[in-house]
């Protein structure tokens, strides 16, 4: 999937600083990010964990060899919704520099045909109260604030 000078494609090992920059280019992630040299093991783990789950899925956005976006998908069985599969988005984040430019809305287009295509019966994401930008960028591609969702910190 592409559009103008921006590709999906899968992520790369190699990449994994320049997708924990872009996580940590945010005012909330900023202090849960560790954006250092060299990167902590455990950013690697996670994303060797990743590559080697089917269920889940990291794409980037490029521009030439720029990564300029990224998205987790992944794919949960449940017992829910008659054994419907549904499909969980997690760390959406655009560089600074090019938010605005249709990179957030090709990232969940694509995770809406992929989670369709994988047979899912339901995608669901969640955003930071403190973000309202983001929140109404969802419900403007047809997410609806159905829900409340809480967390707990380990």
């Amino acid at each position: 999937m592409s559009r103008g000078d921006v590709v999906l494609r899968p992520a790369r090992r190699d990449e994994v600083a320049a997708i924990v920059a872009l996580l940590a280019d945010d005012p909330l992630a900023a202090r849960r990010e560790r954006l250092e040299t060299p990167l902590p093991a455990a950013y690697l783990q996670a994303f060797d964990a990743i590559e080697g789950d089917q269920g889940e899925e990291l794409v980037v956005a490029v521009a030439g060899e720029e990564v300029v976006g990224v998205l987790q998908l992944s794919v949960l069985p449940s017992l829910t919704r008659v054994g419907g599969w549904r499909a969980q988005v997690e760390g959406v984040r655009v560089a600074a520099t090019r938010r605005g430019d249709g990179i957030g809305r090709l990232l969940l287009d694509w995770a809406i045909q992929r989670a369709r295509a994988r047979g899912c019966v339901l995608l669901q994401l969640s955003t930071d109260r403190d973000r309202p930008d983001a929140l109404r960028f969802y419900q403007s591609l047809g997410f609806a604030a159905s829900h409340h969702g809480l967390k707990l910190s380990l």
